[in-house]
């Protein structure tokens, strides 16, 4: 039977060529801020309506989508346009004056960031709707950190002593975040980069390129303590994703020992996470135990020398046997069909087992000198787009935000905003038009 490939249920490339309003309708629609609307109204009991909070909370979801870097670009906005204003809520017969005043604005805001917490809530009942919704949602999950800087000045060496006063940011600090690597000519090289302001410590699904969970901490947060933090409250938040999640993708400022054996032994998840080369005593290879001719490096490719020739090989990786937990090694002379003169008296037969026990930051149920590794692991890029379409479409590239409280609350708005406008497309892809998706090649 000949396969017809299908199109993917969900993808990014729809939201984004969307026009401005369809986007903006698609977030009013399906984006559950009902609770939060009950609270603000609430809150404001009987006093002055000049601007309804659902009106001013649309047109705050307005400046998100919009990418609007501040609220008097979003006044601008509405008092030019009269159909956003419109799809808003705000009165059309009273015109520009409909708008709100920036301390209107002002006074919403002080009062929306007293609701933090409805905020996150409303993240996880998107996340709990796109689980249902999306039947491989969270297979494969990618973890990583972003640098948010404030937008203000660090105060001076008593920076932590300074009382906040609206323009100074005293709960930001200082983080710093070093990449490693190789040039093309062999030669190594590093590169720092240092920032003032927070870190937003990210979990995503890596297939549907969508936030699963998050936080925002101050910029010196150590990544591997808020990312096992993050998949933590996984398993109390939506333990329905840990059941179906295979495999966990991060790079080297996740590698850790302790967290590779939590991550498969107590959860069964695959750590799909690269390796910082921590061998102090300069070898370049160890000899696997209960071995006399296999080693493997930091990286995880075991070899065997030819006991004639001395000759140095890569084994063909043979599988992960779970009820031995270890790793299966073929001989590459028996694998690819190779001339080896020392085969017929070579110690390691055709094949030899390394326990994951062997060294359990190098050796892990998915190996790391297998294709199906590498393949998985260049899904870690899904969190290097999600950061990009924050930076990109949801404005923190330029922004005016600062303290601490402020970055969460515009933080859990973007990452909202972002999972409606998906749980938006796969509802609507789902009432009739699933057809629609389906093409021959």
């Amino acid at each position: 039977m000949a396969m017809i490939p299908q199109k993917r249920l969900f993808g990014w490339e729809e939201i984004e060529n969307l026009g401005d309003l369809e986007r903006l309708d698609l977030v009013l629609r399906h984006l559950p801020d009902e609770e939060l609307m009950r609270a603000l109204e609430k809150e404001r009991g009987q006093g002055r309506d000049d601007y309804p909070v659902r009106a001013v909370w649309n047109s705050l979801l307005a400046g998100v989508v919009y990418e609007h870097a501040s609220v008097e670009g979003l006044r601008r906005e509405l008092r030019r346009n009269a159909q956003l204003r419109q799809v808003c809520g705000f009165d059309p017969a009273r015109g520009e004056k409909a708008v709100p005043t920036p301390r209107a604005y002002t006074e919403f805001l002080r009062k929306l960031f007293r609701h933090e917490k409805m905020i996150e809530a409303m993240f996880d009942r998107l996340v709990a709707e796109l689980t249902k919704e999306l039947g491989d949602f969270g297979t494969v999950l990618a973890a990583d950190g972003k640098a948010l800087r404030t937008h203000a000045r660090p105060a001076g060496k008593d920076h932590a002593k300074r009382t906040p006063d609206g323009r100074r940011d005293t709960e930001a600090d200082f983080g710093m975040k070093t990449y490693r690597g190789k040039r093309s000519d062999g030669t190594p090289y590093e590169e720092v980069r240092k920032w003032f302001g927070y870190k937003l410590h990210l979990v995503v699904d890596a297939t549907y390129e969508l936030p699963v969970s998050y936080e925002v901490t101050e910029a010196s947060a150590s990544e591997l303590t808020e990312g096992k933090k993050r998949i933590a409250s996984l398993s109390e938040r939506h333990p329905e994703i840990l059941k179906r999640c295979e495999a966990v993708a991060a790079d080297r400022a996740f590698d850790d020992g302790k967290w590779v054996r939590e991550l498969w032994d107590e959860r069964g998840i695959k750590p799909v996470i690269d390796i910082r080369d921590a061998w102090q005593d300069g070898e370049e290879t160890k000899l696997v135990s209960g071995t006399r001719n296999v080693v493997y490096d930091y990286r995880g490719t075991v070899y065997c020398h030819c006991p004639k020739t001395g000759e140095r090989r890569a084994m063909a990786y043979g599988g992960f046997e779970k009820d031995r937990q270890a790793l299966k090694y073929r001989c590459p002379a028996a694998h690819y069909g190779l001339e080896c003169g020392g085969r017929e008296r070579c110690p390691a037969g055709n094949s030899v087992r390394v326990p994951l026990k062997e060294d359990r930051r190098v050796f892990t149920p998915l190996a790391r000198s297998s294709y199906a590794w590498k393949r998985v692991y260049a899904k870690r890029t899904a969190v290097e787009r999600v950061n990009g379409r924050l930076d990109v479409s949801f404005g923190f590239e330029r922004h005016f935000i600062r303290g601490l409280t402020k970055m969460k609350v515009r933080m859990g708005l973007a990452l909202a905003v972002m999972l409606t406008m998906a749980l938006g497309r796969v509802r609507e892809k789902k009432k009739g038009l699933m057809r629609s998706l389906v093409h021959a090649a």
